[in-house]
Protein backbone atom coordinates (compact mmCIF):
# COMPACT_ATOMS: atom_id res chain seq x y z
CA UNK A 1 0.00 0.00 0.00
CA UNK A 2 1.06 3.54 -0.66
CA UNK A 3 -0.54 6.77 0.54
CA UNK A 4 0.84 10.23 0.10
CA UNK A 5 2.21 12.10 3.59
CA UNK A 6 1.68 15.81 4.20
CA UNK A 7 3.33 17.48 7.06
CA UNK A 8 2.30 20.31 8.50
CA UNK A 9 3.80 22.58 10.30
CA UNK A 10 1.85 23.22 13.79
CA UNK A 11 1.67 26.20 16.13
CA UNK A 12 -0.07 24.26 19.29
CA UNK A 13 -0.14 20.09 18.91
CA UNK A 14 -2.78 19.54 21.41
CA UNK A 15 -4.98 22.30 19.92
CA UNK A 16 -4.12 20.61 15.99
CA UNK A 17 -4.69 16.54 17.35
CA UNK A 18 -7.82 17.60 18.65
CA UNK A 19 -9.07 19.45 15.13
CA UNK A 20 -7.73 16.87 13.06
CA UNK A 21 -9.24 13.89 15.00
CA UNK A 22 -12.14 15.71 14.44
CA UNK A 23 -11.28 16.49 10.88
CA UNK A 24 -10.55 13.20 10.12
CA UNK A 25 -12.34 10.89 12.30
CA UNK A 26 -9.31 9.04 13.83
CA UNK A 27 -6.65 9.34 16.96
CA UNK A 28 -3.44 9.54 16.40
CA UNK A 29 -1.48 6.66 15.59
CA UNK A 30 1.68 7.97 17.27
CA UNK A 31 2.22 11.03 19.52
CA UNK A 32 5.44 12.27 20.92
CA UNK A 33 7.03 16.13 21.93
CA UNK A 34 5.98 18.13 19.38
CA UNK A 35 5.12 15.36 17.00
CA UNK A 36 2.00 13.54 16.09
CA UNK A 37 0.87 11.16 13.18
CA UNK A 38 -2.49 9.95 11.93
CA UNK A 39 -2.55 7.21 9.02
CA UNK A 40 -5.86 8.24 7.97
CA UNK A 41 -7.78 5.21 5.99
CA UNK A 42 -10.06 6.59 3.72
CA UNK A 43 -9.05 9.33 1.85
CA UNK A 44 -5.52 7.31 2.23
CA UNK A 45 -3.16 9.78 3.93
CA UNK A 46 -0.66 10.03 6.46
CA UNK A 47 -0.70 13.38 8.60
CA UNK A 48 1.90 14.66 10.05
CA UNK A 49 1.89 17.32 12.36
CA UNK A 50 5.53 18.93 13.73
CA UNK A 51 5.09 21.68 16.39
CA UNK A 52 6.97 24.41 15.37
CA UNK A 53 5.32 27.43 16.84
CA UNK A 54 5.60 30.89 14.38
CA UNK A 55 5.42 28.67 11.38
CA UNK A 56 1.72 27.40 12.04
CA UNK A 57 -0.16 26.45 8.62
CA UNK A 58 2.64 25.99 6.45
CA UNK A 59 4.08 22.90 5.28
CA UNK A 60 7.15 21.42 6.54
CA UNK A 61 7.57 18.47 3.75
CA UNK A 62 5.81 15.81 1.67
CA UNK A 63 6.11 12.49 0.89
CA UNK A 64 4.81 9.04 -0.05
CA UNK A 65 5.14 6.36 2.09
CA UNK A 66 5.51 3.16 0.33
CA UNK A 67 5.30 -0.74 1.77
CA UNK A 68 9.27 -1.53 1.66
CA UNK A 69 12.52 -0.97 1.03
CA UNK A 70 12.37 -2.66 -2.46
CA UNK A 71 9.74 -0.23 -3.27
CA UNK A 72 11.81 2.70 -2.45
CA UNK A 73 14.36 1.51 -4.38
CA UNK A 74 12.53 0.93 -7.29
CA UNK A 75 11.63 4.45 -7.08
CA UNK A 76 14.12 6.11 -6.68
CA UNK A 77 15.78 4.07 -9.79
CA UNK A 78 12.65 4.97 -11.84
CA UNK A 79 12.74 8.75 -11.03
CA UNK A 80 16.75 9.06 -11.54
CA UNK A 81 16.26 7.29 -15.15
CA UNK A 82 13.27 10.41 -15.37
CA UNK A 83 16.39 12.61 -14.79
CA UNK A 84 15.61 13.57 -10.82
CA UNK A 85 18.49 13.82 -8.56
CA UNK A 86 17.68 12.61 -5.15
CA UNK A 87 19.46 12.28 -1.35
CA UNK A 88 19.36 8.87 -0.14
CA UNK A 89 19.12 8.28 3.72
CA UNK A 90 18.94 4.09 4.49
CA UNK A 91 18.40 2.93 8.21
CA UNK A 92 17.89 7.06 9.16
CA UNK A 93 15.94 7.84 12.41
CA UNK A 94 12.98 10.77 11.56
CA UNK A 95 9.81 11.11 13.09
CA UNK A 96 10.62 8.37 15.61
CA UNK A 97 10.75 5.84 13.37
CA UNK A 98 13.99 4.38 11.61
CA UNK A 99 13.29 4.70 7.64
CA UNK A 100 14.88 3.70 4.28
CA UNK A 101 14.07 6.83 2.23
CA UNK A 102 15.69 9.25 -0.63
CA UNK A 103 14.83 13.22 -1.18
CA UNK A 104 13.77 14.03 -4.66
CA UNK A 105 15.80 17.18 -5.79
CA UNK A 106 14.55 19.81 -7.84
CA UNK A 107 10.95 20.24 -7.22
CA UNK A 108 9.83 23.51 -9.45
CA UNK A 109 8.65 25.54 -6.34
CA UNK A 110 11.13 23.86 -3.45
CA UNK A 111 9.04 21.85 -1.71
CA UNK A 112 10.31 18.82 -0.55
CA UNK A 113 9.22 15.50 -1.03
CA UNK A 114 10.41 12.19 0.34
CA UNK A 115 9.84 8.42 -0.94
CA UNK A 116 10.11 6.09 2.33
CA UNK A 117 9.20 2.93 4.39
CA UNK A 118 8.95 2.95 8.30
CA UNK A 119 11.15 -0.10 9.00
CA UNK A 120 10.48 0.22 12.96
CA UNK A 121 9.26 2.89 15.84
CA UNK A 122 12.37 4.65 17.30
CA UNK A 123 12.26 5.65 21.26
CA UNK A 124 11.15 9.28 22.47
CA UNK A 125 14.86 10.12 22.83
CA UNK A 126 16.33 9.71 19.39
CA UNK A 127 17.50 12.58 17.79
CA UNK A 128 15.55 14.25 15.28
CA UNK A 129 16.93 14.38 11.64
CA UNK A 130 16.33 17.32 9.61
CA UNK A 131 13.33 16.10 7.90
CA UNK A 132 11.30 17.68 11.18
CA UNK A 133 13.04 20.74 11.43
CA UNK A 134 13.35 22.04 8.47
Amino acid sequence: MSRVQLALNVDDLDTSIAFYSKLFATEPAKVRPGYANFAVAEPPLKLVLIENPGQGGSVNHLGVEVADTDTVDAEQTRLAEAGFASIEEKGTTCCYAKQDKFWVEGAPNGERWEIYTVLADAPVDTVESACCTA
